[in-house]
Order: C-alpha cells, then sequence, then structure tokens
C-alpha cells in the first residue's frame, strides 16, 4: 500500500494518455520511418500516449542572463551544465521536464540536449551525423522506461540512453556523447559567471519549475512502464553515476560516492576521480523542485592535468589536491590555491537511476 501512495501522482498524471501498450508497425502513427531496418523487435516498444512531438522539444531555444534567470529558478535547483569550446550555458531541468529535447548549437557544434525523467537521464549529444546535422524530436514511445526520439530527416528512432538508432534508415549507428554535468544553479553560476541560461520563453505554457513526477524518486519505488528484469545488483531507484568509456562502463551507488566525497578509481584502464557534494535538490522528489531533498552534486574527470596525476582528498570541507593544497569545485575548477583557474577534463558519465543503467549495460561493474 506504501508503495502504491508513492507513485499516486505519477499515475494520476499520467493515467489520462498514458496507455502504455506494446506496438507494431501499424500502430506507430504519423512516422514516416523504414520499419523493415531495425535492430529490435517492435514489441519492445511502450506507446507512452502522447504521440509523436506531444511532448514538444525546444527547436528554437532562447537564452536569457543569470541574473534574469534568478527570478524564477532557485540556486538549488538541477541545470545540465555545457561547455564546448570555452562557451557555456545552463539548460534548467525545471524546463527540460516538459521538453525533453532541446535542439540548440553551442561553441560552433549542433547539440541535442536532453533529459528523460523516467530515468533521470540528462545526456547531451552531437546532433551532426553521416554529413547531416539532425534535428530530433520526442517520439511518445519508450523502451526499458527510457525516451525514444526521433529525427525530422529520416524518422529512425532513437534510443535517449545509448544515442542508438534501433529503427530506420541508421539503425546501428551511434551519436556521439558530448561530456556535461548535472549541477545546481548556484554551482553553474560559481564556474560560468557570464553564461547564459535557458529561458522559460518557450512558446509553450508549463507549469516550469513544478515536479509532475511528484514523490517518483523514491528508493522504495518500482520502475513506471519497466517491462524487463533488472540485474539484482542494487536497488532499482538508488542513484548511479554511470561512467563510459570505449573499453568499458562502471557504475558508483550515490550511497558510496555521497559518503566518500572523493573517489579515485579507474575505467577502460583511464584514471578518473569523481566528487559528490551537496547543494543540490532532487528534481523528481518534491512537487516544487527547490524543496527537494538535497541528493548532491557529482562530477567525473580525468585527475591528469598538464602531464601529472594528481591525487585529491575532502577535507576541511572542501575537495582539494595533494600535490598543491589547491580547493577545487563539482565542476572540476580549481577556485583558489597555486592551481586557481586550472580546469580538469570532464568525462562521458551521468546520474540516473540504477534501473535504468543496468538495464542497458547489464555486465557492468558496480560499486555500491
Amino acid at each position: 500500500m506504501k508503495q502504491t501512495l508513492r507513485i499516486l501522482p505519477l499515475l494520476c498524471l499520467f493515467i489520462a494518455f498514458f496507455a502504455a501498450e506494446v506496438v507494431n508497425s501499424q500502430q506507430i502513427r504519423g512516422f514516416d520511418t523504414d520499419f523493415s531496418q531495425r535492430s529490435i523487435d517492435l514489441g519492445e516498444l511502450i506507446d507512452g500516449g502522447p504521440g509523436k512531438d506531444g511532448i514538444p522539444s525546444i527547436d528554437d531555444p532562447m537564452f536569457v542572463s543569470q541574473e534574469e534567470a534568478e527570478s524564477w529558478i532557485n540556486g538549488v535547483e538541477p541545470v545540465i551544465s555545457l561547455e564546448i569550446n570555452g562557451e557555456a550555458r545552463a539548460y534548467p531541468i525545471q524546463i527540460l521536464m516538459w521538453h525533453e529535447i532541446a535542439n540548440d548549437e553551442l561553441g560552433g557544434v549542433p547539440v541535442a540536449v536532453t533529459f528523460c525523467p523516467l530515468c533521470y537521464s540528462a545526456i547531451v549529444f552531437d546532433r551532426r551525423h553521416d554529413g547531416e546535422v539532425l534535428e530530433f524530436g520526442v517520439s511518445g514511445l519508450l523502451r526499458h522506461s527510457d525516451m525514444i526520439m526521433f529525427d525530422r530527416k529520416t524518422e529512425s528512432l532513437w534510443q535517449q540512453f545509448s544515442g542508438e538508432a534501433l529503427v530506420g534508415d541508421y539503425t546501428g549507428d551511434f551519436l556521439t556523447i558530448v561530456p556535461s554535468q548535472l549541477i545546481s544553479f548556484d554551482q553553474f553560476r560559481e564556474a560560468h559567471p557570464n553564461a547564459e541560461v535557458l529561458s522559460r520563453d518557450t512558446g509553450h505554457q508549463r507549469n516550469y519549475g513544478e515536479n509532475p513526477y511528484a514523490g517518483y524518486d523514491d528508493i522504495n519505488n518500482s520502475p513506471f512502464l519497466l517491462h524487463e528484469e533488472v540485474p539484482d545488483k542494487i536497488s532499482p531507484m538508488e542513484k548511479v553515476i554511470g561512467v563510459r568509456t570505449d573499453k568499458q562502463v562502471k557504475g558508483y551507488a550515490y550511497s558510496v560516492t555521497r559518503n566518500k566525497r572523493v573517489l579515485h578509481d579507474s575505467v577502460g584502464d583511464e584514471p578518473i576521480v569523481i566528487f559528490h557534494v551537496y547543494g543540490m535538490a532532487s528534481a523528481l522528489d518534491d512537487r516544487q523542485i527547490h524543496q527537494s531533498r538535497d541528493d548532491g552534486a557529482t562530477g567525473v574527470f580525468s585527475p591528469v592535468l598538464n602531464g601529472e596525476q594528481l591525487e585529491f582528498e575532502f577535507t576541511g570541507g572542501e575537495i582539494k589536491d595533494i600535490q598543491t593544497g589547491s580547493s577545487w569545485s563539482v565542476s572540476g575548477r580549481a577556485v583558489s590555491g597555486p592551481r586557481e583557474g586550472e580546469q580538469l577534463e570532464t568525462k562521458v558519465y551521468g546520474d540516473y537511476f540504477a534501473f535504468a543503467w543496468l538495464v542497458f549495460y547489464p555486465e557492468t561493474e558496480m560499486m555500491d
């Protein structure tokens, strides 16, 4: 009964239009997709209900200054922090919660900034593929409880969690994931004081700042619309840090990283360091995002800087490198000391619900 009550707000929100039916090519209406080309059984797709573009992507994003944004976004609210070629922007989750995809260009690179609430997966992709710049929309379909995107050139269907084309002309192809971070607005402002923020002027009226999935982010809940078995390695709704390299993927439970604050490891023979500090609210806890519990923000970086492999520790309430005693932020930037202003390289990683990471990477080594 308690678990039913926890997910009741979510179910009430979507029950009017979430059919949750498996589909076949005849049922996928409105798509000009070559269904003869596919790497999955179409029965793996779930009809989420809203339909093609029922959740509208942001295709002509507008931006405002941080000073303008602070009138409507609280400092603890999560944003996707993206920096490319020296240019940075923040994409508030309170906006992406309702749109799931923002097609943009930053630092000369066309990107798709995406967020799937059901998997807690904030992932940025390079939209350049096969000599084209693609634009992406929300299909209204789900697989493994994760959003299925579609490109507007061929209407191939793409898995948001992996960036893989599953159905259509691009079947078997992958989009390139661009390193990004999920941090608080205050943490973003500290790292990028002059950077712009995605505007609420989206052309749509939504309850920005409210979480329509209130109560979903509960470790005792069950994943929504997930039909697959989840490897029994960790509670399905616990958050994990998932790190991807060409040679290996690896997961780290929040229960570990929150306790350690700093964790050194290697993934695919590449050294990494994980930072986990408090100061960011969960996006999917309370109805009002800024009132949600503080889950903290994370960063995964290469500890190698200018040819030297640094060692980090959490001491005196700060992250410091042992070599010089410089203090570092969760964004991987030295904020004081001899290395002030220096920046660590962000690795490809993300913060996800454990079930999503393990459904897509069941072989993953999990540190819990």
